[in-house]
This record gives C-alpha cells, sequence and structure tokens, in this order.
C-alpha cells in the first residue's frame, strides 16, 4: 500500500535500508536520527557473511541478505560491498571440519585449502594453518559511507531525513502508537518502525513495550592506511583482520568487537600489537586509533523483526547482525508495514518469542 506515512527511527544501516525500500514502494517515509549512519553501524567491523555458529533459518535468512546486497549495489549508487572472501580457521581443527561439513551441506561455498594455498593467496599471514576454509561468496562493506549512501537515495525518492531531533518517547493513543515526541511536539504518521540500535529498548519502553536486549561495548583497530597486504577477511584464532579499500587494516578479537576494558587505550594497543605479530611486514603498520561501538544485542543473540506485542502502529527491527542482515530486513519490513505480507525468514525472529 503505497502512500503511507511512516517514521523510520535510526540512521544505521538497518534504518537507511528500511526507509529506502519503503520510499522506493512509495511510501511517504520520515527518516529520525540522530546521527547520519547511526552508532552501531560506523563501528562494526562490517564483514557480510553466514559464517559458523548459528542454526540453519538463521543461515537462510542471511544467504538472502548477501544476495540483497547485490541488488541493492546495482539499485543505489555508492552501495559497493567488495566480495573479497574470507579465509577461515578461527576454530579447532575437528570443529572446523564439522563447520564445513554442515555448511557445504546448507549450500555454502566453503572450499577446504591447504597451507600451501594459504601462504599462496594471503603471503602476509604468519603462521599460516595446516590447512584452513576459504569462502568466495563473502565480502564486506564501508559501513557509514553505506548508510549514508541508502539515506541518500531515499531521499532522492522523496523520503524526509531529520536529523539531530532527539525523540523523547513514543507517542502512544488508545494502545496505538501514532507518533514521536520530540520538543517540537508530536510528529504522527500511520506506522513507527523502531530501528535505533541501542536505543530501541528505552524508547519502546515508553510505550509499554518490552524489548529484552543489551548493548555491549566491542572495540575495533584502525591501522593507518598501509600498501596491499591482505586480499581476503582473514578469520583467525582470537583475531579477524580486513584491509579497507582506502588501506587501513581493521581488526578486532571477537566478531562483536574487542571487550574495550577500563583502559580501552590500552587494549586497542594489545591487539595491534597482536595484529601486527600475525603478518610479514606488520612492524611496519601505525595504529591510527580505535572505535567503541554500542551493539544491540537480543537476549538470545539473534534479530527482532516485526510487530510489537501490546500495541498497534509499532514495527521492531534490532539485530547485531546489521552489516550482512540490512538488504533482506529492509526490504522484508517495508513488505510487512506497506502490504501485510508476512515474510517466512522472519518467523523464528518475532518479538513475540520472548512473551
Amino acid at each position: 500500500m503505497s502512500g503511507k506515512q511512516i517514521i523510520v527511527i535510526g540512521g544505521g544501516v538497518i534504518g537507511a535500508s528500511i526507509a529506502w525500500h519503503l520510499a522506493k514502494a512509495g511510501a511517504r517515509v520520515t527518516v529520525f536520527c540522530g546521527e547520519p549512519g547511526g552508532v552501531a553501524t560506523p563501528n562494526s567491523f562490517a564483514w557480510i557473511n553466514a559464517n559458523w555458529g548459528n542454526p540453519e533459518p538463521y543461515f537462510r535468512l542471511r544467504i538472502t541478505a548477501m544476495t540483497g546486497w547485490r541488488r541493492l549495489a546495482a539499485a543505489v549508487p555508492g552501495v559497493a560491498p567488495e566480495w573479497c572472501g574470507s579465509i577461515c580457521y578461527v576454530l579447532p581443527p575437528e570443529e572446523l571440519e564439522k563447520f564445513a561439513v554442515e555448511q557445504t551441506g546448507w549450500g555454502y561455498g566453503v572450499k577446504r585449502i591447504l597451507r600451501e594455498e594459504v601462504q599462496r593467496i594471503e603471503p602476509a599471514i604468519k603462521h599460516a594453518p595446516e590447512w584452513a576454509l576459504k569462502i568466495d561468496e563473502e565480502g564486506m562493506v564501508e559501513p557509514r559511507p553505506v548508510a549514508l549512501a541508502l539515506l541518500a537515495d531515499a531521499e532522492r525518492l522523496g523520503a524526509k531525513i531529520r536529523t539531530g531531533v532527539e525523540i523523547s518517547a513514543l507517542a502512544l493513543r488508545d494502545r496505538r502508537v501514532v507518533g514521536v515526541v520530540t520538543e517540537e511536539g508530536v510528529t504522527e504518521a500511520d506506522e513507527i518502525i523502531l530501528a535505533a540500535g541501542a536505543a530501541t529498548a528505552d524508547l519502546a519502553a515508553t510505550a509499554g513495550v518490552r524489548i529484552p536486549m543489551s548493548a555491549s561495548p566491542g572495540l575495533i583497530i584502525d591501522t593507518k592506511p598501509a600498501p596491499p597486504m591482505l586480499e581476503h577477511i582473514v578469520v583467525a584464532p582470537q583475531m579477524e583482520m580486513r584491509q579497507a579499500p582506502d588501506g587501513r587494516i581493521i581488526a578486532s578479537t571477537s566478531f562483536n568487537g574487542t571487550d574495550p576494558g577500563a583502559d580501552p587505550a590500552a587494549t586497542a594497543r594489545r591487539v595491534f600489537d597482536d595484529m601486527c605479530s600475525r603478518l610479514v611486514g606488520g612492524e611496519q603498520l601505525e595504529l591510527e586509533g580505535y572505535r567503541i561501538g554500542y551493539r544491540p544485542i537480543p537476549e538470545d543473540g539473534f534479530s527482532i523483526v516485526g510487530r510489537a506485542d501490546g500495541v498497534e502502529g509499532l514495527y521492531v527491527a534490532v539485530t547485531h547482525s546489521g552489516i550482512t542482515l540490512a538488504p533482506a530486513l529492509g526490504e522484508f519490513a517495508a513488505k510487512e508495514v506497506l502490504d501485510g505480507i508476512s515474510e517466512p525468514l522472519l518467523a523464528s525472529y518475532r518479538l513475540s518469542r520472548f512473551s
């Protein structure tokens, strides 16, 4: 149903994708965001993958989203994922073998390569493993630029982007969320989509909706731009590394970012030193700095997407896999809100599962 007035709260990659899909479908969209590009999005490792540790339904959602990135790249100027592939040896050999068998059975393009091949395609890796997994269909994206590109194209399609306007509450009338409350008063809409990352739970609570989630800090380091060293995303024990198009090497010690601890600067230096020790020529790298992002993590670790319980007019989209999932969640949220089409891939990820 085009022409609906929709407010999207959140300017990170999830909110931007939802806004773009809504605007493309003809909805009248207003995006409220404190900072274009979001808060968690710019501070993410930005690895597009359907990799290990997930049940099959979540794998299917992620693989669908990966395909969606190719569609967005063809449709939106400035959306340009790099399909560099990954080399993964993060798990002990027995677990890595089990992962390879499982993912291959699900249709993922997992290839086993021996040490000689690892050294040939990634000569900068010191102490290459006896064997690793190579996954060609994985990629990376520069997170804040891609969110800004989606917002800019949504604006071209007619969306209004309102930045720096603080939302203090959701406006509730007769058990229906009818708008947002700011210092300017209430701005009303037919539907409100809450994709505000770490702020999602507090805003939902103003309408009496409980979102079981936390916002854990994660630290990521950036080197100064360096000559080409890494061709792939490297997923090693206690370390993920990738080299951005501008030459920066980006690293953390876990998929959700390193725990910054009481002394983030010292933690960043430790991560940097560890990374340098793993790379041929690492002694020539210089630490540019570090970033700390507060990642929205639902209670059970999986996305929460869909209508809120107990009220009408409110749709929630919160996940810690925002970079990978953004295209799919944008497309599915737009269809569900505008057309009432329930997406089967989201069946396991409704808020109602926590009731």
